[in-house]
């Protein structure tokens, strides 16, 4: 383990904050050195964002100081922290919506004519140049409305945004989680360009492949304190997960065989605009994990079964009941639950309360007459939040405050409230800490073994071969084929997913014939084509492949 002690860069020293009686971050001392790129770790509410909000002057400590240069630094403000140097590139991008790109990255510095009106061809010359200078001018239009990007778009205008004017710390908050391997390979070679340039480089991310290849040092947090700093060159993979966690994970998956012969789920030559021809079977007890690349039309297929976008044809059967197409209120009252990708945007009341989210599904159980008993609500969403462990102040506290894997528990908790027999979960861990993971394992274990059918969607290849019994891949909208615990593999799996470009893939679905239960691929697919967990192309407006 190793410590470093330098006035070139930014740092905290004794650095504390407290929200009420919850501590975030209690006596923090570390270093951000120039020239380095220092790996921020730890747990889903170990303190990472709140030290990020204080370096980027949106919270104040309550104790102990923030250093530039080895020079003590009062950030009253984020305008004051930009015009120190200091920069943050958010997980969650704040972007203009009716304005160009051009617009949203220069917002507050627009250059103008000498009658003050917006000097267009200025702000041209300059986007298209600092397009060019960072990589980034093949995959950002500088003419689309900020309301047109997409997710991984949306992110590049906020690294560009903040790549304006003199930085000399950047951070990187999960800057990846929207972006395909080509733009991960575009920012990776401009933050290494950052610090070959000497500024200090700051990077919070749950991938360890991306901190292993891309870390100089990795600072580790836990429960609001440094765990320990060390030399991304000499760490583990082990040594870094029992720094963050305080536990040993070598059992991540749980492992069991609860599926039953039931039927609970069957989709027989569903067709949508983006999804054709799909037969699906999921049965009680059983977790079906859906693969493929960006673009194939699995979280258009989740939609489409839980009523959210129009069905062309097809039939959806839950327990051999018949859904309507199109009826959302329908498929939940039927038993079908959807934890959506975008839990933000798609499945949350950010200001709503903890109870509120929880208990929305199951109003009608609470109410008495026509009021919600308020003390069932209470006790109902306590209940979910003992049970899976939400780290919050309490029920009442707003969903935007809390870390994305206690917001993803929240969603967990509105379904699990609802009892579903089918429960659909798409990207439940995107986003999430180690730690967090293993405990959301444990949840879609535990509701296989009571019975529920599982369809998990997921992008993470070692995620789905730990869950699923039978992994199902889809392709161009429609299954190219499936493959059973036992065969499943990355590169078979691969296969699948790319079935249209390559040849010699077996499989039924994958040559035109049935693609529901039972379908096999033939032999295993190449290797070679990089890492097959990683996205390959850029979400529209609201995540959807």
């Amino acid at each position: 383990m190793t410590t470093t002690t330098t006035t070139a860069g930014a740092g905290v020293r004794d650095l504390g904050k407290r929200f009420g009686e919850v501590r975030a971050l209690g006596g923090v001392t570390l270093d951000f050195p120039a020239g380095r790129v220092t790996a921020l770790m730890g747990e889903n509410g170990a303190g990472k964002s709140t030290l990020l909000k204080i370096l980027t002057g949106d919270h104040q400590p309550s104790e102990g100081t923030v250093l530039l240069d080895g020079a003590e630094l009062v950030l009253g403000s984020p305008a004051r922290a930009r015009a120190a140097g200091i920069r943050i590139i958010p997980q969650e991008p704040e972007i203009i919506p009716h304005v160009s790109v051009a617009e949203n990255v220069y917002a507050g510095a627009l250059p103008r004519t000498a009658g003050r009106r917006l000097d267009r061809a200025e702000l041209r010359r300059r986007i298209t140049a600092d397009l060019d200078r960072l990589g980034f001018s093949r995959v950002l239009d500088p003419d689309l409305l900020g309301s047109q990007l997409t997710p991984a778009q949306r992110q590049l205008v906020e690294i560009l945004r903040a790549l304006t004017g003199e930085a000399r710390v950047i951070a990187f908050d999960e800057p990846t989680s929207s972006l395909s391997e080509h733009e991960v390979d575009a920012l990776f070679t401009l933050i290494r360009r950052l610090r070959d340039q000497g500024v200090a480089v700051v990077y919070v991310s749950h991938r360890m492949q991306e901190i292993f290849q891309l870390a100089d040092r990795i600072a580790v947090l836990r429960d609001g304190m440094l765990a320990g700093v060390l030399d991304a060159a000499e760490a583990g993979e082990q040594e870094l997960v029992r720094l963050m966690v305080g536990r040993d994970l070598s059992q991540l998956f749980v492992r069991q065989n609860v599926a039953t012969d039931r039927v609970v789920l069957q989709v027989e030559d569903l067709t949508t605009d983006e999804v054709r021809g799909v037969n699906l079977v999921v049965r009680a007890g059983e977790v079906v994990g859906l693969a493929g690349l960006i673009g194939a039309g699995r979280s258009e297929l989740a939609l489409a079964l839980a009523g959210d976008l129009p069905v062309r044809g097809g039939t959806v059967r839950l327990d051999g009941r018949g859904l309507r197409p199109g009826r959302p209120g329908e498929a939940i009252r039927a038993g079908l639950g959807l934890a959506p990708e975008e839990r933000k945007a798609q499945a949350l009341f950010l200001r709503r309360s903890i109870r509120d989210n929880t208990s929305l599904v199951v109003l009608d159980r609470l109410r008495r007459w026509r009021f919600v008993r308020r003390g069932a609500e209470r006790e109902l969403a306590q209940g979910f939040a003992d049970r899976l462990r939400v780290r919050a102040s309490g029920i009442e506290q707003e969903v935007r405050t809390l870390s994305g894997g206690n917001q993803q528990k929240v969603v967990l908790a509105r379904w699990l409230a609802r009892k579903p027999k089918v429960l659909i979960l798409d990207e439940p861990t995107r986003g999430i800490d180690v730690g967090a993971k293993a405990e959301i394992y444990q949840i879609i274990a535990d509701l296989a073994r009571e019975g529920v059918a599982l369809l998990v969607i997921s992008s993470e290849l070692p995620e789905l071969l730990g869950l699923a019994d039978r992994v199902v891949v889809m392709q161009n909208g429609r299954i190219t084929g499936e493959l059973d615990r036992a065969e499943a593999s990355e590169e078979r799996i691969l296969a699948l997913a790319m079935a249209d470009d390559l040849s010699g893939v077996g499989g039924r679905g994958a040559d035109g014939g049935p693609n529901g239960h039972g379908g096999r691929t033939g032999p295993g697919g190449p290797e070679g084509h990089g890492d097959p967990g990683r996205e390959k192309e850029p979400r529209d407006e609201g995540g959807r492949p």
